[in-house]
């Protein structure tokens, strides 16, 4: 290493940024409330079979190995999350979760970590903000999850907000129209690109989201997954529709919309915004019925969704959307070191107790004035309260106002009233 610097593909969150992080993660946690969501925390390593099982070895976490894998002894390995929706599904079957009044609505923030290619808004060591709906098949939970994610980005200021909306069927009806989508696929392979066909053999379904160029109008002529819905699929698809509709919210239906996961099934769904670039997308979800057997659990419904908060934050930026910057300390305490120092401490300390946000100026020995006033003015100070021998004698500070005001003696006992003023 020749300099000192963080781990590819991390980040440092600096204070300028991280005002975005604290806006985002009050907002989604007042809305999670609002749902009638409560916070869980998860793990952040779980044994590797929880996601061999659940998320499925044909995914990209195993395919493009992704996972971050610790080996442990006797052959035990476990491995740093690469997403959610398999840890909420064990805590919920291991905690006796099925037992609690249904459906148990959950929400989490917290990292996640993925040994993915680095591009804008995507790092190895990224956080979420998730909420999932456990034991509930109604189609009015997806509309739950789905408009929770929808008012979150409305409630950033977001603009031009939209659904985009597919199903994927079920183990019944899913199997068929791969078959179709496969034998479709087979009749265009000089077009394909190797990593589609590739994903032909392991999940033909991803084809569908491929970015490769020639792809948009390949996959025009396609079969839809819709027209080969079994009829519990159609009726959840149609209901869904209704309840958005009743709703006056805007979707529209997304043929080639999938997820990236295997565990999915009929209700997949993203949040597309305007004004910010080529990436429309700002988080996705969907339903994954079959998750809680997959992984050796009883049936269990879910249905969910998950938001980077650095996408968030990169889409806030190119959408013009900036927080306002927290409150800083308007005074500063001054001194001359000995007894007027520890003067200095105790005024400072009863400022902030009182809800005045304070700054001290710090000084192992004699500090100028001057250089005190300098520091003043770098941090935007409006009063400095000045602490000197003459001062302590009279039990007063020197209030000196930033602005062009006169300075006046303020008894130590006056000065919270004072200030408040």
């Amino acid at each position: 290493m020749t300099a000192i610097q963080r781990a590819k593909g991390m980040q440092d969150v600096l204070p300028e940024e991280r005002r975005y992080w604290d806006l985002i993660t009050e907002k989604a946690t007042e809305l999670a409330h609002r749902y009638g969501f409560q916070r869980i925390d998860l793990p952040i390593l779980e044994y590797t079979e929880l996601y061999q099982r659940g998320v499925g070895e044909g995914s990209d976490f195993f395919v493009q190995k992704e996972m971050y894998t610790l080996e442990e002894s006797e052959g035990v390995t476990l491995t740093m999350r690469p997403e959610f929706t398999a840890g909420f599904m064990r805590a919920y079957i291991q905690n006796g979760m099925s037992s609690w009044p249904q459906p148990v609505k959950l929400y989490t923030i917290g990292p996640a970590f993925r040994r993915e290619r680095q591009q804008a808004g995507r790092y190895r060591q990224h956080s979420q903000f998730n909420c999932e709906i456990l034991g509930e098949v109604d189609p009015a939970a997806d509309v739950e999850v789905m408009m929770l994610a929808m008012n979150l980005y409305r409630s950033l200021g977001f603009q031009g907000l939209t659904f985009q909306l597919n199903s994927t069927g079920c183990p019944v009806c899913k199997p068929a129209y791969v078959q179709k989508l496969t034998e479709y696929l087979a009749q265009h392979l000089d077009k394909l690109a190797d990593i589609d066909k590739e994903r032909i053999q392991r999940n033909p379904l991803r084809v569908l989201d491929s970015k490769e160029p020639g792809m948009e109008v390949l996959l025009a002529d396609a079969p839809h997954i819709i027209d080969s819905l079994c009829d519990d699929c159609e009726a959840h698809f149609t209901d869904l529709r209704g309840l958005l509709d009743a709703l006056d919210q805007s979707y529209s239906i997304n043929f080639r919309l999938v997820r990236g996961i295997d565990y999915y099934t009929k209700t997949v769904f993203e949040v597309w915004a305007e004004g910010i670039g080529a990436q429309a997308a700002v988080c996705g979800g969907g339903r994954y019925d079959g998750l809680a057997e997959d992984i050796g659990g009883p049936s269990t419904p879910g249905v969910g969704f998950g938001s980077g908060i650095e996408r968030i934050v990169l889409s806030m930026q190119e959408a013009g959307i900036a927080p306002l910057a927290p409150a800083q300390p308007t005074v500063l305490v001054a001194h001359f070191g000995g007894a007027t120092k520890e003067a200095a401490v105790q005024l400072t300390f009863q400022l902030r107790a009182a809800g005045i946000g304070a700054r001290l100026a710090f000084s192992r020995d004699k500090r100028s004035m001057k250089s005190q006033m300098r520091e003043a003015n770098k941090h935007d100070i409006q009063t400095v309260l000045i602490v000197g021998e003459a001062e302590l004698e009279q039990g007063a500070v020197m209030v000196r106002p930033l602005d062009g005001g006169e300075q006046t003696l303020v008894k130590l006992t006056d000065v919270l009233a004072y200030l408040k003023k």
